[in-house]
C-alpha cells in the first residue's frame, strides 16, 4: 500500500470537496418562477399562432396578458388567467372575439419531452365578447375551452434548455416537479 505524502493528501481532500460540491448543486432543486412561465406561455402561443397561419388555419390567436399562479392556497395547481383574442381570417374579413379565461391545472413534468405541461384543466371564469355574436355565448366559450386546454395538454408552458449545463444535467435524471407558492420545483423522482 501506498502512502500519500506532502501534498498529495490535500489535493485529494479538494478535489473530493469540489466533487460532492459539484453534485449538490446538481441535486438542489432547480425551479421556475411564475413571470418565467408566464414568458414562455407568451412565447409559445405567439409560435402556436405562426405555424397555425403557416399551415393555412383561419384562425389566429394573440395573448394580450397572461398571468400564471402557483401554489394558491398552499394547493399543488397552477391558475392561468389569460386575456386575448381569437380571430376567424375568412373572406378578406377578421372576425375577432375577445376572450378572457381562467383555468385550473396540475403541472406535469414530461421526462421525455423535458417540458412541462398543464393538465387536468378546470375553467374558473370565462367570458367571451365579440360584435358580431348576440344572445348566449356560452356554446363559443365551452369551444374556447376545449381548444385551449387542447393546446395546452400538447404545448408546455416551460421547457428545459438544453443550452443551460444544470438544466441538460437535470433532463438527464428522472426528475419531478414541486408545486411551491410561486415557483415550480424540479426535485429527484420517486422512482
Amino acid at each position: 500500500m501506498t502512502r500519500l505524502t506532502g501534498s498529495a493528501p490535500w489535493l485529494v481532500l479538494v478535489s473530493m470537496v469540489m466533487m460532492l460540491a459539484g453534485c449538490a448543486s446538481i441535486m438542489t432543486p432547480y425551479s421556475i418562477s411564475e413571470a418565467e412561465i408566464e414568458r414562455h406561455l407568451t412565447d409559445a402561443v405567439e409560435a402556436f399562432d405562426r405555424q397555425q397561419l403557416q399551415s393555412g388555419s383561419p384562425l389566429s390567436l394573440s395573448l394580450d396578458d397572461a398571468d400564471i399562479t402557483l401554489g394558491p392556497d398552499g394547493r399543488d395547481v397552477a391558475v392561468i388567467d389569460v386575456r386575448g383574442q381569437v380571430a376567424l381570417n375568412a373572406l378578406m374579413t377578421r372576425l375577432p372575439v375577445d376572450l378572457a379565461l381562467k383555468v385550473e391545472g396540475a403541472p406535469v413534468y414530461d421526462s421525455e419531452e423535458k417540458a412541462v405541461y398543464i393538465r387536468r384543466l378546470r375553467l374558473l371564469e370565462s367570458s367571451v365578447e365579440s360584435p358580431f355574436f348576440r344572445g348566449d355565448l356560452a356554446p363559443v366559450t365551452e369551444a374556447v375551452m376545449r381548444s385551449v386546454a387542447q393546446m395546452l395538454e400538447t404545448m408546455p408552458v416551460y421547457r428545459l434548455d438544453e443550452s443551460d449545463f444544470s438544466q441538460r444535467m437535470f433532463g438527464m435524471v428522472p426528475m419531478d416537479i414541486r408545486v411551491a407558492p410561486g415557483r415550480l420545483e424540479f426535485v429527484m423522482a420517486d422512482r
